[in-house]
């Protein structure tokens, strides 16, 4: 049994196969898209959880700390080592830093 297709029947036949394999590749495109955003939805949705739960232990313990009053060096401790790790964060956050590489004709 032999199988007889004519030039055209072979052009549509490739025509086919290329849409199809398009389609296809253009659904993984969008289907690693949107697994690319929802990762970084729940990434963002996890460090406000974990943002939350550690402002909460920290605000917990200062509040033990000030309404039982008792050392006032604890009572600086409790208050001045979480402001020192924020300020040292925001500071971090908000320095602008600049890279200066080699200039036009300079040597490294």
């Amino acid at each position: 049994m032999t199988i007889n297709l004519t030039p055209t029947q072979i052009l549509a036949v490739v025509g086919v196969v290329v849409v199809l394999f398009w389609v296809w590749r253009a659904g993984a495109r969008r289907a690693k898209a949107a697994a690319g955003a929802a990762r970084a939805g729940a990434r963002l949705l996890s460090l406000t959880g974990r943002v939350l739960v550690m402002a909460g232990a920290i605000v917990g313990v200062q509040w033990v700390v000030i309404t039982h009053r008792g050392d006032v060096t604890l009572l600086l401790v409790v208050l001045g080592v979480p402001a020192l790790f924020a300020a040292y964060t925001l500071t971090k956050a908000l320095t602008i830093t600049t890279h200066d590489g080699p200039r036009r004709g300079e040597r490294r």
